[in-house]
């Protein structure tokens, strides 16, 4: 229980429905569907699209999605894959004769095709109930009106907008300068999109006049991608992957997501007594950190489209935890290992919603980088992800760039269990952090008996695989970094806040839902 004489959050209680999410204005259109008779899906839809424009820099149409669904009455989870393919014109040798050791988020083959479109038709189409018009209409309404720039919102765009094209900089920023606080954007040409969505289903998207938009401005850049690829873009479904933590089953979703390095940092976890170490304390971020860096390696050298990806159950095993675990010395700090070169970055919105029936999801939509490689279609100003920077150009590794591929993702949506019902739904934004995230939140919960909204709220550090420090937030006592310190970390104070997270659950003993939203974004969890 938080101390009410200091500032905080309470969880929210509900028991006919809740969403929570990273914007409030999300928040409340998607338990407005709920209340008009739709279903956890069509809400997560509606909220999902309109974070488009009230997060722009985060996601859009452009971009890709992942999603975890529970239908109502059963306990059975399925993961749908809307992430995009590289074109089939993309060649890695190529690439690597320009001179290329990674793929920059600018260039042509850091965007992969958009499939979050489709992800979302297909979820609607399968597990909706209120259909495409209803659920549309508030992102519709909002992208034509405009939404004012909340604070979090606006400290992330301040000094953005540099590397756009001439399409991005005039739907985008405002006079040449990124939207402040307060100030309104709108997207009247997306809203145009959205109702052809409604029309004609995902064809408006992926061909004729919004498709040719999008390769006009892919092509002007130097892209290979066709209206064949386009054509072809196809949301797959999927069985999630499990694990479990401290009694609890952790659900993920399959690769190319990186839920099977979640289970991995939870495996190694359970090796220690987490429980009996302070939850803010140096013993718990050191383990943390150095759990992190041993379970990001194995990502980094296995984790690929599915499809090119033969060491999965390696890393779910509980022998390769044991082994790795093994590797930690309480004291002190390991050397830190050269990362492959995927370029992994942190922007993405997260979106959870369990309705009075019992169906719960978790989904996940993102553009990648902030406003994602930068490039956007000339006529409906469709901002374009850099998820193809998720690859590597490393001869014959997993994840290698090639045509029709699907790259490695950060993003992951969760779920989690208890005696084979599912009684959470959750996700923890933040990028490379997203793995964890999951483990930090369901320790917070399970070691150290917080709420959900206490496990989010809790101060956060992460061991970056990209540059080997210790990237530690200000809610860590000086204390605490300066052992941290001791042990041989190198402290990186971050500028902003490491990661967000949302997370509904469900006592089914009681029959309520508790969210909780984290403070570290501008949104909320609500419920009725």
């Amino acid at each position: 229980m938080r101390n009410f004489h200091l500032p905080g959050r309470s969880p929210v209680l509900g028991t006919g429905g809740m969403a929570a999410t990273s914007h409030p204005l999300a928040a409340a259109e998607a338990l407005d569907v709920l209340k008009s008779g739709g279903n956890a899906v069509d809400a997560a839809i509606a909220g999902a699209v309109l974070l488009g424009v009230c997060e722009p820099h985060m996601t859009g149409l452009g971009g890709d999605c992942f999603a975890l669904i529970k239908p109502a009455g059963s306990n059975e989870v399925t993961a749908l894959n809307a992430s995009g393919r590289a074109p089939a014109g993309l060649d890695a040798e190529a690439l690597r004769a320009e001179g290329l050791t990674g793929i920059e988020k600018g260039h042509h083959a850091s965007i992969t095709l958009p499939g979050a479109v489709d992800g979302f038709c297909k979820l609607s189409e399968r597990f909706g109930r209120a259909g495409l018009e209803r659920i549309l209409a508030p992102a519709i309404r909002y992208f034509e009106e405009g939404v004012p720039i909340a604070p979090r919102v606006g400290a992330d765009l301040a000094g953005l907008g540099e590397h756009f094209n001439e399409d991005a900089r005039r739907h985008y920023l405002n006079g040449g300068r990124p939207y402040g606080f307060g100030e309104t954007l709108r997207l009247p040409a997306q809203a145009e999109v959205l109702r052809r969505i409604v029309r004609d289903g995902p064809s408006a998207f992926y061909e004729g006049e919004v498709a040719a938009d999008m390769i006009a401005a892919l092509g002007a850049i130097g892209g290979t991608h066709s209206e064949e690829d386009f054509a072809a873009v196809e949301a797959t479904w999927g069985t999630p992957i499990a694990g479990s933590y401290a009694g609890h089953e952790l659900i993920e979703h399959p690769p190319n997501g990186q839920g099977a390095t979640a289970i991995l940092l939870c495996n190694i976890l359970a090796e220690f007594d987490v429980a009996s170490m302070d939850p803010f304390g140096a013993d718990r971020m050191h383990l943390e950190a150095e759990a992190s860096r041993l379970a990001y390696d194995a990502r980094n050298r296995f984790l690929a489209d599915p499809a090119h990806m033969t060491r999965l159950d390696h890393m779910l095993s509980h022998d390769t935890a044991h082994e790795l675990a093994g590797l930690i010395d309480m004291d002190r700090a390991m050397p830190m290992q050269p990362p492959l070169a995927e370029d992994v970055h942190k922007d993405t919105v997260l979106i959870t919603v369990v309705d009075g029936e019992g169906m719960a999801v978790s989904l996940i939509y993102s553009i990648f980088a902030s406003f994602g490689a930068g490039i956007a279609s000339p006529n409906f100003g469709i901002l374009f992800h850099n998820r193809g920077c998720g690859f590597n150009l490393t001869k014959g590794h997993p994840n290698e760039a090639g045509a029709g591929k699907r790259p490695m993702h950060t993003i992951l949506p969760a779920m989690r269990g208890r005696n084979g019902m599912v009684d959470m739904a959750f996700g923890v934004m933040g990028g490379q952090y997203q793995a964890t995230g999951h483990a930090h939140f369901l320790s917070n919960m399970l070691d150290f008996g917080m709420d959900p909204q206490e496990a989010i709220d809790a101060p956060r550090a992460f061991a970056d695989p990209m540059t080997g420090a210790l990237n530690v937030e200000a809610g860590l006592a000086d204390t605490v970094c300066a052992a941290l310190a001791a042990k041989g970390h190198t402290l990186n104070h971050a500028a902003a806040p490491i990661g967000g997270a949302q997370a509904i659950m469900m006592d089914h003993s009681r029959g309520v839902l508790i969210g909780a939203s984290d403070p570290r974004k501008d949104g909320c969890a609500i419920g009725y």
